[in-house]
């Protein structure tokens, strides 16, 4: 099942399948948007797994395993890589908290997120070649714009599973917690995110953002109510 929890302005995505690692299945997929379709209009989106033992595990072999055919195959990929991409697209800051594993598609959906926070002594690993096949939602190419474009062939070409250290130093990650610190952690570094100004900041950092974009951006948040109150704050601080 997938639990959303909105909270003032945040919205918290978590795929709760104990059974199952938190695999994703066709009804998850299902469930997933929903999901992001209420969480519309939220300043910050965090994507998690229930439990400490994983984010989420891949796709769900057992029900998956019925797609045979490269039609099939090909269907499921686009629709699960359109959710990736729903989450990518996001127009707020989105945050994947790593409570456990990311393995296989578990990586693609946390790569899909824009910053990763990770507990103390998760792994996370393309290693879809072990089932001889290859990332089917988009992880591939995201992976080559975070680390570049040989490290994502090496370590999805090899199936490499990290520790969150070693994936820390590659960029794959953005931080580390201990794990007696991670739901705080993640909690204030999600609210701290939800605010107009950055999510005009994801807009601007995003491939392809023109000069002139950033520069109305920044001209909006500037003319905005929001930003007198908080010049006025500082200006009185003190008085």
């Amino acid at each position: 099942m997938i639990d959303l929890e909105l909270d003032q302005g945040l919205a918290v995505v978590t795929i709760d399948r104990p059974e199952a690692r938190n695999a994703i299945s066709l009804a998850t997929m299902d469930e997933l948007e929903k999901a992001l379709d209420a969480a519309a209009g939220a300043r910050a989106l965090v994507i998690r797994g229930a439990g400490d033992r994983a984010f989420v595990s891949g796709g769900d072999l057992k029900e998956l395993a019925a797609l045979r055919t490269e039609e099939d195959a090909a269907a499921m990929a686009w629709r699960m890589r359109g959710i990736c991409d729903r989450i990518a697209d996001f127009p707020a800051p989105v945050v994947a908290a790593l409570n456990g594993h990311a393995l296989g598609g578990g990586a693609e959906v946390a790569v899909a997120a824009d910053i990763r926070v990770a507990a103390e002594g998760i792994r996370i690993g393309f290693n879809q070649v072990t089932l001889a096949i290859m990332p089917a939602w988009g992880g591939a190419e995201r992976l080559a714009a975070l680390v570049g474009r040989g490290r994502a062939l090496m370590l999805a070409g090899s199936g490499t599973v990290l520790e969150s250290a070693d994936a820390l130093q590659l960029g794959l990650v953005d931080r580390v917690l201990p794990r007696v610190d991670f739901e705080e952690g993640w909690r204030s570094l999600a609210r701290s995110l939800a605010n107009e100004s950055a999510a005009a900041i994801k807009r601007v950092v995003a491939p392809g953002t023109s000069a002139d974009e950033a520069v109305r951006s920044f001209a909006r948040l500037w003319a905005a109510d929001a930003h007198w109150e908080a010049a006025d704050r500082v200006l009185n601080r003190g008085r």
